[in-house]
C-alpha cells in the first residue's frame, strides 16, 4: 500500500466533507457508524476473498 495514496485520499474525503457541510448537503455516505462499518466490511470481506484466490464465473456457471 501507497501511505501517500492513503493520505491523499483521507484529505480529499475531508476537503469534500467540509465543503458538504458549508453549502449544507447531505454527505453522499451514510451518516452514521454502522453504516459506515458496512461499507468497511464490505470492502475487508472483498480483500478477503481475492487475498483467497476464490472467484466464481456466474456466466459459466448457467451455461452462457
Amino acid at each position: 500500500m501507497d501511505l501517500q495514496l492513503i493520505v491523499l485520499g483521507l484529505l480529499t474525503g475531508a476537503l469534500t466533507g467540509a465543503f458538504f457541510a458549508l453549502v449544507d448537503v447531505p454527505i453522499p455516505a451514510p451518516p452514521e457508524l454502522p453504516g459506515l462499518m458496512g461499507i468497511v466490511g464490505l470492502f475487508l470481506g472483498y480483500k478477503l476473498v481475492q487475498a483467497a484466490g476464490l472467484s466464481l464465473d456466474i456466466l459459466d456457471s448457467i451455461g452462457l
